[in-house]
């Protein structure tokens, strides 16, 4: 049955995984490890601990050279060093010597949001705070792509002189990305060499989420940001005249990981370059607290009143799986917000008027008069089922299906489709699942409640502490627009890929930056806050209601969410 209608798609506004390996011994016998060292027994020749730890080196490397990796002056006393087990034994016996721990590796947590926080441009938190003006934030991420847009220093003052961090790539950091440094020697150390086609051994990102989660918290402002079309308006960061200083501790080898002991010399270079606050969205196996290096960071930081903000994870919906569950860490889960994207489709009959779908399809791309499709009287070809289309009946035709059948579309030869679906897999849809021009139609109006606990949002408790609530906050996580690496596929059209320098991303990675942006400006404002005032100002001032008036659902399983 073949019908004719106009389909015009148009545009209306607008990762922490985590896996913790331990590897096991090389051939070799060669590990990297993370020591612990009392700085009380340094013996009184040695003019700094750091002498110290390497004259002990020197000791036991009788056979083979240990390698020091890092010393760390503030997260812990101690260093990290790759060592084969006999050495690891004599080491283990030497006075000062308190623990080690194998290093292990962990992954990250894969313009609209200022407004749906209810931050206003003449009132309340941004104008009293300047917008975060001069607060410095250190971001633990994949890199920076520091020509964005988002990162002009346009307008912004002098770097502040209390600020002792640098950049190591030339011309790389200008008044607004102060500092830039990454950290890789764990992760070659662990057998996981840095690819040389697919990232940057330096600040510089290619992933893009360092991009992303950076200038999500303190990205200036730019006009006309969008996603092909989408969520197109000013983008801004929460704190946007916040400084900003990028700590490189994930790379990209043969999966995405960052390791402990990189991650924990980030955190002590934060401390010492002198970040007001950081954000982390990345975590590793949740054990004890003295064991995460997250954890442990994340405590002497907050003993020097940097508040810490971490995401939650995107193990979910089931509970028990969140990260970063220490309770000194502000940790947060991801929500909906409320904007949408949109389709239009419009029937030659006017009496059926405009109907509105959801499409992220990533052209601008208007089709009329095209020959749609419809297998009535027959439910498996009413439906799409897989494999129910005939490619002779619907080649180069777009399709009509009573519910949704991306794999259909993409086998029979459809050049696209319009579903129409009360299916709960409706609010899963990404941006990316629109590789090819369909709109999914929703029989279903009204206003969406937002915001909602997003699907992948890990849940609480934490399994090391579990009488402790967690996580502790909810912030924006699902379909994020923020800057992002200009020579990253973006967006998958057909069997390519666009490129674009901002993206929508979901992910507690999202979140996170959220937070510590809010943190940014209640810092500005109350220059004496300790992080625990910071975190209870937030999470008791929180909303626990949607746009809908309701208490906030979780929306997997249509209940209050418990976060």
């Amino acid at each position: 049955m073949t019908q004719f209608m106009n389909l015009c798609f148009g545009f209306f506004i607008f990762t922490l995984i985590v896996i913790s390996i331990t590897l096991s011994s090389s051939s070799n016998d060669y590990q990297p490890y993370i020591v612990v060292m009392d700085k009380s027994m340094m013996p009184s020749p040695f003019s700094n601990h750091h002498h110290w730890y390497t004259s002990v080196l020197l000791s036991v490397s009788n056979q083979a050279p240990a390698k020091h990796l890092y010393t760390y002056n503030h997260v812990m006393d101690g260093f990290s060093v790759v060592l084969t087990k006999s050495q690891l034994q004599q080491l283990e016996n030497m006075p000062g010597h308190l623990a080690t721990f194998e290093d292990q590796l962990g992954q990250l947590h894969t313009t609209h949001t200022p407004k749906f926080l209810g931050l206003k441009k003449h009132a309340g938190l941004w104008p009293i705070s300047s917008f975060g003006e001069d607060m410095i934030i250190g971001i633990l991420d994949s890199g920076i792509w520091s020509e964005s847009e988002s990162f002009h220093d346009k307008g912004m003052s002098d770097v502040p002189s209390r600020w002792r961090g640098t950049c190591e790539t030339e011309n790389f950091c200008n008044r607004k990305l102060i500092g830039a440094r990454s950290f890789s020697q764990g992760m070659k150390h662990l057998k996981e060499n840095i690819s040389t086609t697919d990232d940057y051994d330096s600040p510089r990102d290619f992933e893009g989420h360092g991009t992303h989660t950076s200038s999500t918290a303190a990205g200036n402002r730019v006009q006309s940001a969008d996603y092909f079309g989408y969520a197109k308006g000013t983008a801004t960061g929460i704190a946007p005249k916040a400084r900003l200083a990028m700590y490189k501790v994930w790379f990209l080898n043969n999966s995405y990981d960052a390791a402990a002991s990189d991650t924990l010399a980030g955190m002590d270079q934060a401390i010492e370059d002198g970040v007001d606050l950081m954000s982390s969205s990345l975590g590793f196996h949740e054990t004890r607290f003295y064991q995460n290096p997250i954890a442990i960071g994340a405590f002497a930081a907050m003993e020097k009143g940097i508040f810490v903000s971490c995401s939650a994870g995107n193990g979910g919906p089931h509970p028990y799986t969140m990260f970063n569950g220490a309770p000194w860490i502000t940790t947060v889960g991801a929500g909906t917000i409320d904007p949408d994207f949109a389709a239009y489709v419009m029937p030659d009959d006017e009496n059926y008027g405009t109907l509105i779908g959801k499409s992220v399809f990533p052209q601008n791309l208007l089709v009329e008069r095209v020959p749609i499709y419809y297998g009535y009287g027959n439910k498996s070809k009413e439906a799409c089922d897989d494999g129910s289309l005939d490619p002779k009946d619907v080649q180069g035709n777009y399709i009509f299906c009573d519910g949704m059948s991306q794999t259909e579309l993409e086998t029979s030869g459809a050049a696209g489709a319009i579903f129409i679906s009360d299916s709960d897999d409706i609010k899963f849809l990404r941006p990316t699942d629109f590789n090819l021009p369909y709109v999914v139609l929703e029989p279903k109006v009204g206003v969406k409640p937002a915001p909602q606990v997003a699907q992948f949002s890990s849940r609480g408790p934490d399994t090391p502490s579990p009488w402790i609530l967690k996580p502790d906050l909810l912030a924006p996580g699902v379909n994020i627009l923020a800057a992002w690496a200009p020579n990253r596929a973006s967006a998958p059209i057909g069997d390519d890929y666009l490129l674009s320098d901002y993206k929508l991303v979901s992910g507690t990675s999202m979140a996170s930056p959220h937070v510590v942006g809010i943190a940014t400006l209640l810092k500005s404002t109350h220059r004496d806050w300790s992080p625990a005032a910071i975190r209870s100002a937030m999470m008791t001032t929180a909303d626990i209601l949607d746009n809908n008036i309701s208490i906030i659902m979780d929306m997997n399983f249509g209940v209050p969410g418990i976060e």
